[in-house]
């Protein structure tokens, strides 16, 4: 008897005539994490069969698929399933269970419920065990297709969400905390390829951020692949804006010119939008019009999959996909460094335009994209 991993999809059902690109995508990403993998695609579900020993630990975390089972394989014959359905019984242990089909070939001589119900009798006669339909202890799960048949008895779930390339690409600020990781996780889920930029202030400070980000990103790869990670210095940018400008605009300016230099990055990448990790209201650059002032500088929408999230929802986010532990470790963070010690918390354009008209805005850009360090991380 073969055995196999049978993978279900969600949303992409959903999809209709873009099914097809959905789910070659999503084919295509499980080759990615499983190389030697042999993937069929039978109408709405994803057969793999493969010898790696972490096939099903990298399935959870592949976007696009909503759950998977390890599967047994048997020809299409009623017969053979009923025979091959009692005996991987016989080897369970259980006290109730109940016996659900799923008939995608429709030339099988027996209906769904009318087969789920013949097995179970056969069942019941082996084992001498109950029949319970709405809370069964084990639950056998017959696919039938025109030529195999598929019998498991577990469903591990899947992270859901689309594929990852359906959805674009996208440059993504992030530091070593705990909110842009999560944003980026949401985003990837979405089918969004993620470019990370992280803004530093190595040699002032020590590599501590960097090295964190590095591995946030790590996790964040075996969600989406392989990884660019964009090093930016910033702290040239933040001692000019400390000498030449108000200080209570000081925020401001840095997340413009962070914004600004994410666009051109993302112009190089082909990417179509920047990502951040702000929720509203969590720090003084995170209200409406502050967030407002930070995305004027810049023609690219800007994405803030936490926008209407509470710090304890991004928590509980962060410690689910394993950044968490690593975003909580002390670092010497270049948005820590020259903060005002009262920050406008209600910019405004004009204001902060005139401020900014002060510096030599092209020139600084210019020269910190010149210093960039472009990183591949998997």
């Amino acid at each position: 008897m073969k055995k196999c991993i049978v993978c279900h999809y969600g949303e992409i059902a959903l999809k209709g005539k873009n099914r097809r690109f959905f789910e070659k995508r999503l084919v295509a990403n499980i080759k990615n994490f499983l190389p030697d993998a042999k993937i069929i695609t039978p109408r709405g579900r994803i057969i793999i069969s493969s010898e790696e020993r972490q096939a099903e630990e990298k399935l959870k975390k592949i976007p696009g698929i909503a759950y998977f089972s390890p599967a047994e394989i048997i020809p299409s014959s009623p017969e053979e399933i009923k025979e091959k359905a009692v005996s991987l019984m016989e080897k369970q242990t259980f006290d109730t269970f109940r016996v659900t089909v799923k008939r995608a070939d429709k030339s099988f001589p027996l209906s769904s419920m009318d087969f789920a119900s013949y097995l179970g009798e056969a069942i019941r006669k082996k084992t001498n065990k109950k029949v319970n339909l709405t809370s069964p202890e084990i639950n056998c799960f017959i696919e039938i297709t025109a030529e195999k048949t598929y019998i498991y008895f577990e469903k591990i779930r899947g992270i859901g969400g689309v594929p990852v390339g359906t959805g674009g690409r996208a440059v993504s600020l992030i530091s070593g905390g705990i909110d842009s990781p999560v944003a980026s996780f949401r985003m990837i889920k979405r089918g969004v390829r993620n470019i990370f930029i992280h803004y530093h202030a190595y040699p002032t400070t020590s590599k501590q951020s960097i090295e964190k980000v590095k591995e946030i990103i790590k996790i964040l790869s075996s969600f989406q692949g392989k990884s660019v990670l964009y090093l930016v210095p910033f702290d040239e940018i933040q001692k000019e804006i400390m000498l030449n400008t108000t200080e209570k605009l000081r925020v401001l300016l840095y997340r413009r010119f962070m914004m600004r230099i994410g666009e051109e990055i993302a112009k190089k990448e082909k990417a179509k939008v920047i990502i951040t990790g702000e929720s509203m209201g969590q720090v003084a650059s995170q209200t409406m019009e502050n967030m407002r002032v930070t995305e004027e500088g810049v023609t690219f929408p800007v994405f803030r999959p936490l926008i209407g999230y509470d710090k304890e929802e991004i928590i509980k986010e962060a410690k689910k996909i394993g950044t968490y532990d690593i975003s909580i470790l002390p670092e010497e963070d270049c948005c820590t460094r020259f903060l005002p010690k009262a920050p406008e918390t209600k910019g405004k354009i004009n204001e902060v335009a005139k401020e900014e008209s002060l510096l030599d805005k092209d020139k600084m850009i210019e020269d910190t994209l010149n210093k960039i360090e472009k990183k591949i991380i998997s």
